[in-house]
């Protein structure tokens, strides 16, 4: 019997596994399938569970050879290229000729689509046509962090999938020390701040040494995934995906960092906001938009320590307001 590729543990038994697992086995899986959760990894190994499951389990395979997912014959894959990590249009049509052609081992084929986002808009309006008009016995894995930036009329195509992010915190050395002092940090300008010249600029240095750490964090990090991740990529990949796949990598675990930072301020903020404490739950309110304005601002590829710095400086201004 076939071992499968499992599911991440925390999605095991959820109700969009359980759906997914049910339509593969009565083979009525939907043609095309919108994977898009905010952790890009967790959208993978659904992803490649569902590949899995189509081409080497009892519904997909017609002869008895196996193949890993990224080494499957009618597995196909587009990714984003470049530093500026496009999914160009020459590349979707190559993609969209892979699958129009019979399947070599299974019964059927599977196109994964990673970071769809990424698509260019010419690339959009040609696989937008792949859709209206699906190839026989193909299924599209679309994956995003990001829905809302596809185009409304590829979105009203497919069959939406929402996964929460399976991954734990980050645990990058450095880190959870750095949190630790940016929730002391917090801490102390939510007290009675002092207006002294020597207290203000120490507040300052402290907000200019979390900036510098936190470059150092994300950097090793960044260094020690794709390390990882490196070791695992296909053989056909080529060096402007691996560069963009590098990228996705820094940019996926900068969202994390961030998102681990609003966790960081509701928790210095919670004990204040449950005791009633009116200036604090403006000062939260205050801190959680300009954080949310920063992430935009991440998007808009503006450098992370201009946004930390942004955010850090507007908390100054919030927290110490009275």
């Amino acid at each position: 019997m076939t071992t499968l590729i499992a599911w991440p543990d925390a999605l095991i038994g959820t109700p969009a596994i359980a759906v997914i697992e049910r339509a593969i086995s009565r083979q009525r899986l939907s043609h095309s399938l919108l994977i898009h959760g905010d952790d890009l990894g967790t959208l993978v190994a659904v992803a490649h569970g569902i590949a899995d499951r189509l081409l080497n389990g009892e519904a997909g395979q017609r002869a008895p050879a196996t193949f890993p997912t990224d080494q499957h014959p009618d597995c196909f894959a587009l990714r984003p290229a470049g530093k500026m990590r496009q999914i160009s249009a020459a590349a979707t049509r190559d993609l969209i000729g892979k699958v129009q052609v019979s399947a070599a081992v299974a019964s059927r084929k599977v196109a994964i689509l990673y970071e769809v986002d990424r698509m260019h808009l010419t690339a959009a309006n040609v696989f937008l046509k792949t859709l209206e008009e699906p190839p026989a016995h193909t299924t599209l894995l679309l994956l995003t962090t990001r829905p809302y930036a596809l185009l409304p009329t590829i979105r009203s195509r497919v069959l939406h999938f929402r996964f929460p992010a399976a991954a734990s915190g980050i645990a990058a050395d450095g880190w959870a020390p750095w949190l630790e002092d940016y929730r002391h940090w917090l801490g102390r300008l939510a007290g009675e701040v002092s207006k002294e010249k020597n207290v203000i600029a120490d507040h300052i240095f402290v907000l200019y040494g979390l900036v510098a750490r936190f470059g150092a964090v994300l950097d090793f990090a960044t260094a020690e995934v794709w390390k990882q991740q490196k070791a695992k990529l296909p053989p056909e990949i080529t060096d402007e995906e691996a560069v963009a796949i590098e990228t996705g990598i820094a940019n996926g675990l900068r969202s994390r960092l961030f998102a681990e930072i609003e966790q960081a301020t509701r928790t210095a903020a919670l004990p204040r906001l449950m005791a009633g404490d009116e200036t604090t739950r403006r000062a939260f309110v205050g801190a959680i938009e300009n954080l949310e304005h920063a992430v935009g601002l991440l998007r808009l590829n503006l450098n992370e320590s201009a946004v930390l710095e942004t955010f850090l400086l507007a908390s100054l201004r919030i927290w110490t307001r009275r």
